[in-house]
C-alpha cells in the first residue's frame, strides 16, 4: 500500500503536468484566434477553423474514457499528448483552412483525453477525505495557468513557427512529468443509464444554461482576440485583456458558489444571465480606455465562467445520485455543441456588424438564460440542495469531480 507522502507526490506531479497543459492551452487558444484572423479564410471558414477544437474536445470528452479503461492511464495519457504534439507540429506545415480544421479537432480530442485521464487518475490517487481539496487545488492551478498563458501572447512572433514550438514543448514537459510516475489502475464505476429527454424534463434550466455557457465561451475565446487584433490593438494588450477575463472567472467562483448554495440556483443563474447581458451592452458603449475596459472584462469573465458550474449543481439537485456521472457527461455534450455553434454564428455577425453584433448576440443569449430560469422558478418549486460543497468547476472536470463526490458518499 502506498504511503500518504507518495500519493501526495504523485498528485502534485499530476497537477503540475496539467498546469503545463493549461498554460499551453491558454496561450494556444488566443494565439490561434489571432493567427486565423491574420490568414482571414473568410467568415464561414474562420468560424469552422475556430470551432474545430471545441468539436474535437466534445467528442474526446465523451469517448476517451473507454481508451483509458483499455490501455491504462500512462499509455492513454501518452497517446493523447502525442496526438496534440503531432497535430500541433503539422500546423505550420499545412497552412490552410481544411487541414487546420482537422488538426484543431485532433488537438481538441487529445486535450479532452489528457484532462479526463488526469482527473480519473486524481480520483484514484487522492484519499476520499481529501478529494474536495485536491480538486480545488487542481482547478485553481488550471485557472491560473490558463491566465498566465495569455501573458505569453505578443512575446513571440505570431507569423513564425515559434508559437507552435512553444506549445509542443509545454505538452512534452507534461508528458515527461506523467511518464515518470507509476500508473494507478483505473476505477470502472458503474453508472445508471440516462435516457434522452429525462434531463431536459427534470432540469431544463441546466440544459439551456450548459448549451448557452458553451455558446458564449466559444464566442469570447475565439472571436474577441481576433477582433481586437483587427482593430490594431497589439498582441500584448490582447493578452492582458484575456488574462483579466480569466482571473475574473476564478475570482467569481467561490462567491457565486456560496450564493447558489444558499438560494434557488435558478434565480442565481437568472442574475448571472442578466448581469452578463448588461455587461455585454456596457462594453459596446464604454470608451476605449484600459482603465475602464479591464474591470468590465473581469466582470464579463466572472459571470461567463460561473454559468456552467451552477448549471451542473442545479442538474444534480434534480437528478438521482446514481446518475451523477451520466448527467455531467450529457452537460459536457451540450456545452460542446454550444461552443461549436457560437463561433460559427459569431464570425458571420462580426463581419457585418463588427464587435457590436457579437456582444449583442451574447447579451441575447444571456437574457434567454435569465428568462428561462425565472419562468421555471415561477412554475416549479426549487429542489432541496444536495449535501455537497460547491466546486470550482470547468466543463472537462465535471464528470470526474462529481464521480469523486459520489464515491465518497457511498
Amino acid at each position: 500500500m502506498q504511503s500518504r507522502d507518495s500519493i501526495s507526490s504523485q498528485v502534485g506531479i499530476l497537477i503540475a503536468a496539467t498546469s503545463c497543459v493549461q498554460l499551453a492551452n491558454g496561450y494556444f487558444g488566443t494565439f490561434f484566434a489571432l493567427r486565423v484572423a491574420l490568414k482571414d479564410f473568410g467568415p464561414a471558414l474562420n468560424g469552422l477553423v475556430l470551432s474545430g477544437y471545441f468539436a474535437g474536445f466534445t467528442v474526446g470528452a465523451l469517448f476517451c474514457g473507454r481508451l483509458i479503461e483499455r490501455f491504462g492511464h500512462i499509455r492513454a495519457y501518452a497517446a493523447f499528448a502525442g496526438m496534440v504534439v503531432a497535430a500541433t507540429a503539422m500546423m505550420p506545415l499545412l497552412i490552410d483552412a481544411l487541414p487546420w480544421i482537422v488538426l484543431r479537432a485532433i488537438i481538441g480530442v487529445g486535450c479532452a483525453g489528457i484532462f479526463v485521464t488526469t482527473e480519473s487518475w486524481l480520483n484514484s490517487k487522492a484519499p476520499p477525505d481529501e478529494r474536495g481539496r485536491v480538486f480545488s487545488i487542481y482547478m485553481v492551478g488550471s485557472f491560473v495557468a490558463l491566465g498566465l498563458g495569455q501573458v505569453m501572447v505578443g512575446r513571440i512572433g505570431l507569423e513564425t513557427p515559434a508559437p507552435f514550438n512553444v506549445v509542443i514543448g509545454l505538452f512534452a514537459v507534461a508528458l515527461v512529468l506523467v511518464s515518470t510516475t507509476r500508473a494507478e489502475a483505473p476505477r470502472i464505476a458503474a453508472d445508471a443509464p440516462l435516457p434522452y429527454g429525462l434531463l431536459s424534463r427534470s432540469a431544463p434550466v441546466a440544459v439551456v444554461g450548459a448549451a448557452l455557457s458553451g455558446f458564449v465561451s466559444g464566442i469570447f475565446y475565439s472571436l474577441i482576440p481576433a477582433w481586437m487584433q483587427r482593430k490594431g490593438i497589439d498582441a500584448g494588450s490582447i493578452g492582458v485583456f484575456m488574462l483579466t477575463a480569466v482571473l475574473g472567472g476564478l475570482a467569481f467562483q467561490i462567491p457565486v458558489g456560496r450564493l447558489s448554495d444558499r438560494f434557488d440556483r435558478r434565480m442565481v443563474l437568472a442574475g448571472l444571465g442578466a448581469g452578463l447581458a448588461v455587461t455585454s451592452v456596457v462594453l459596446i458603449h464604454l470608451p476605449r480606455d484600459w482603465a475602464v475596459v479591464l474591470p468590465a472584462a473581469a466582470m464579463f469573465g466572472g459571470l461567463m465562467s460561473t454559468f456552467y458550474p451552477v448549471c451542473v449543481a442545479h442538474a444534480h439537485d434534480r437528478m438521482p445520485a446514481d446518475r451523477v456521472v451520466a448527467v455531467s457527461g450529457r452537460l459536457i455534450l451540450l456545452f460542446g455543441v454550444g461552443s461549436v455553434i457560437g463561433p460559427l454564428i459569431g464570425s458571420g455577425l462580426i463581419d457585418v456588424f463588427d464587435i457590436d453584433g457579437v456582444l449583442y448576440l451574447v447579451a441575447v443569449a444571456a437574457l434567454l438564460l435569465a428568462v428561462v430560469a425565472v419562468s421555471r422558478s415561477l412554475i416549479k418549486a426549487p429542489p432541496p440542495h444536495l449535501d455537497r460543497p460547491f466546486e470550482i468547476l470547468a466543463p472537462q472536470a465535471a464528470p470526474l469531480a462529481h464521480d469523486a463526490l459520489a464515491t465518497a458518499d457511498k
